[in-house]
């Protein structure tokens, strides 16, 4: 079985969200016309508490950008973004969400941040999203949305460790490329771990 896992197609990424990735608005257009192709639609979700350890106010004379250590990991300091119950973490007004079956909260402890839909960033904790996939007998996914440097990515190298035959819908993805080149790099990761880097015209076709 195949499914589409939406990747924190959420507010704050968005144009005049609290990190808001550039274009990042053109990849709502995109999963709104695939979720109409698959029988199973999955949402991750940025989730953050507000003390979270990636948000460069909570930590004095630190800024966004600057990268520490985390409770043992190498921690980018991103913007408060993604706040639980907040306007910033719903997803994007646009995105049409009646067909997701399942949404997969992450980012909820604040001493480690997760980028990827299965795991926090240090594989200690899983999110379910595996399980889930397991229990509909997923053997396949295709993934859009934000952003593609950072937590498509991540989703996708997971889900080629775990097994899963792991597509990414390249217009369906947008990046925030923090250092230039930086989407061009992910993409590049992603097809040397075995992820299929396709247009979304060789699915509605």
């Amino acid at each position: 079985m195949d499914a589409l896992i939406l990747v924190d197609i959420q507010n704050d990424f968005l144009p005049g969200g609290a990190l808001a990735v550039p274009e990042g608005d053109e990849v709502v257009p995109v999963a709104n016309r695939l979720q109409e192709g698959f029988d199973l639609v999955v949402a991750t979700q940025d989730w953050h508490p507000p003390n979270h350890g990636s948000f460069a106010t909570n930590h004095p004379a630190k800024n966004v950008g600057d990268v520490i250590d985390l409770d043992g990991l190498e921690q980018v300091l991103w913007p408060v973004h993604c706040v639980q119950d907040t306007w910033g973490a719903a997803f994007a007004n646009e995105l049409r969400t009646a067909r997701i079956g399942k949404v997969i909260r992450k980012g909820t402890d604040p001493r480690v941040d997760s980028y990827s839909g299965f795991f926090d960033n240090g594989h200690r904790h899983a999110t379910g999203l595996e399980h889930f996939l397991r229990e509909q007998g997923v053997n396949c996914i295709y993934l859009v949305g934000l952003a593609t440097d950072y937590c498509v990515q991540f989703t996708a190298l997971d889900a080629r460790r775990l097994g899963f035959k792991t597509y990414v819908v390249e217009e369906g993805c947008h990046a925030v490329n923090l250092s230039p080149g930086d989407a061009d790099k992910a993409i590049e990761t992603m097809k040397q771990q075995g992820v299929a880097v396709i247009s979304s015209r060789e699915l509605v076709e």
